[in-house]
């Protein structure tokens, strides 16, 4: 089975998860960025992952989903500011609504699974969001002391049992492959 895994990182979080994914697959595999991939053919899987900007994926994803992953099979990963279990209602409601976006991006794909973890939030962006004046941005900024460390130990060690998850999953999916059990 041949593997990529492709990103595009704005601040590193998407990155290390995608360096977490790739270190765990023990099949063929490719690791590369978004500017740098020209065509998914010849991949049995590809995990995509991008951070969700502005409610959703980014134009990056979005036109990378749509130019290349096309009837292709696909496992996203995606990384956040928000926590991903958080006990505040709204919060979760915010997330749950972000990470659909996201599924949604892949529709002309065959979408397999979707890992997502909390990334920290850079100085930089929450600086910007504060700025904006819009309060929910400000809000949003506010929490930034809570993101930082993120994506942590745990969380790597979850997306890489998602990698080892997903790619048994293929394994036993492809023709000439038994299932196992």
């Amino acid at each position: 089975m041949n593997t990529l895994v492709t990103y595009w990182s704005q601040t590193g979080n998407t990155r290390k998860i995608a360096e977490a994914i790739y270190e765990t697959l023990s099949c063929e595999k490719e690791i590369k960025p978004f500017d740098e991939v020209v065509s998914l053919e010849g991949f049995d899987l590809t995990f995509i992952g991008f951070p969700v900007m502005k409610f959703g994926p980014p134009g990056q994803a979005k036109k990378f989903i749509d130019t290349l992953a096309k009837g292709r099979t696909i496992a996203l990963f995606v990384t956040h500011a928000t926590l991903s279990e958080s006990k505040d209602p709204s919060q979760q409601d915010m997330l749950e609504k972000e990470l659909n976006r996201c599924r949604a991006a892949c529709a002309q794909s065959d979408l397999v699974g979707m890992f997502h973890c909390q990334g920290e939030l850079s100085e930089k962006i929450a600086n910007e969001l504060h700025a904006s004046g819009i309060l929910m941005l400000m809000e949003f900024a506010a929490w930034r002391p809570n993101t930082i460390g993120h994506p942590d130990h745990q969380e790597i060690e979850q997306a890489q049992d998602f990698a080892l998850k997903m790619t048994t999953l293929r394994r036993a999916t492809q023709p000439g492959n038994n299932p196992p059990y």
